[in-house]
């Protein structure tokens, strides 16, 4: 563990954190010294994250929760508020994908989305700001997308949801500034996680290979993010080196926002 960037003493709660961009935030954040909650519906993949960290020499601990249910909710805050005594940092990455356009979304699929993408950030936010207030202020991070700020296609939902999550960035910094609260907001384009390995292998069995290339190459750089290069973002924004950061979206994409024309 190094001094620049450290998250010593600090209490970490990281949302979606059993696998993917999760995943990484919760070891890159545990390395750096912090004490991490990991939240997922996956019980498996959260013990098994939370146990790898402790292996490396980390702290971490997994509380199985569903982000969409208001009482799952405020029951694993309370828990890990009473267990750590404060909150620094909150990380609300957890979120589900849909491919559709306006007309072929059902309502169902709209409610699915909703219920995690837009209202799990607002039950962790209603939660957790009041145990960052009693903390004496912290980070707020959400993890939006490029399909926050542009169109893609038949990506309505979640889209829309990412929108949601950029615009309660904004609010959040705006109402809590005054209580040392900042709220930042990434915006990953393709990032390869077991999402993108399974989306490929039940979609198109046998081209998978083929397919990576050709989603990889829609991203200017040429290839997709890694989770880690995710996580050392979130890790820079959630520490005190970014502490006259507030109220900010940082794409990181491969250039896909501003050079793709």
């Amino acid at each position: 563990m190094t001094s620049l960037f450290s998250l010593e003493n600090k209490t970490a709660i990281v949302t979606g954190g059993a696998k993917g961009i999760g995943q990484s935030i919760c070891e890159v954040f545990a390395r750096q010294g912090a004490r991490v909650f990991l939240l997922d519906v996956d019980e498996e993949g959260g013990e098994q994250t939370a146990l790898k960290i402790r292996q490396d020499g980390g702290s971490a601990v997994f509380k199985k929760c569903n982000v969409a249910s208001h009482e799952e909710t405020g029951q694993a805050f309370k828990q890990i508020f009473q267990e750590a005594g404060q909150l620094d940092i909150l990380v609300n990455n957890a979120g589900v994908a849909h491919i559709g356009n306006a007309e072929t979304t059902t309502e169902a699929d709209l409610d699915r989305i909703y219920q995690v993408n837009i209202k799990g950030i607002y039950n962790c936010l209603h939660f957790g700001l009041p145990l960052m207030k009693q903390s004496g202020g912290g980070a707020i991070l959400n993890m939006a997308s490029v399909a926050s700020v542009t169109g893609i296609s038949d990506r309505f939902a979640y889209s829309m949801s990412k929108g949601a999550v950029l615009a309660m960035a904004y609010s959040v910094a705006k109402d809590y500034i005054a209580d040392n609260i900042r709220c930042n907001a990434i915006g990953p384009g393709r990032v390869h996680t077991p999402f993108v390995d399974g989306y490929l292998r039940n979609t198109y069995p046998g081209r998978e290979q083929e397919m990576y290339d050709k989603l990889a190459k829609t991203q200017p750089i040429g290839r997709m993010g890694e989770p880690e290069e995710i996580a050392q973002l979130a890790l820079y924004l959630c520490s005190d080196e970014a502490g006259f950061i507030t109220g900010a979206f940082y794409p990181i994409d491969g250039g896909f926002i501003t050079l793709n024309t």
